[in-house]
């Protein structure tokens, strides 16, 4: 019974990861969705959606909550030392990274 149930929860991680994996792509599809019609309630709400997809997804991958974080974390760093266009033309990444910082205190 024990060897029934852990390659049930295989499968079952299996399905849920194709799942998120679809739902990230209808996430993205309803943002530009949102952009066209100018439509900030779905704008917010494809953006909100992308971002806790990703979450769980990596949470399905292994990755905690705080791992994830902190790989965001030096992403943004990353940029800012590369100067990615975003970060030099608005500091967007620099902006991002205090953000989340300061939202850890």
């Amino acid at each position: 019974m024990f060897q029934g149930s852990s390659e049930s929860d295989v499968a079952k991680n299996i399905k849920v990861v194709e799942w998120l994996k679809a739902d990230l792509i209808s996430s993205l599809s309803a943002l530009y969705k949102g952009m066209l019609r100018a439509s900030e309630e779905r704008l917010l709400d494809a953006l909100s959606g992308i971002i806790v997809t990703c979450y769980v997804l990596g949470r399905r991958l292994g990755y905690n909550f705080s791992k994830v974080d902190v790989a965001v974390e030096a992403k943004l760093r990353q940029g800012i030392k590369e100067s990615h266009e975003v970060e030099k033309w608005y500091g967007d990444l620099s902006l991002l990274l205090a953000y989340l910082v300061d939202r850890k205190r």
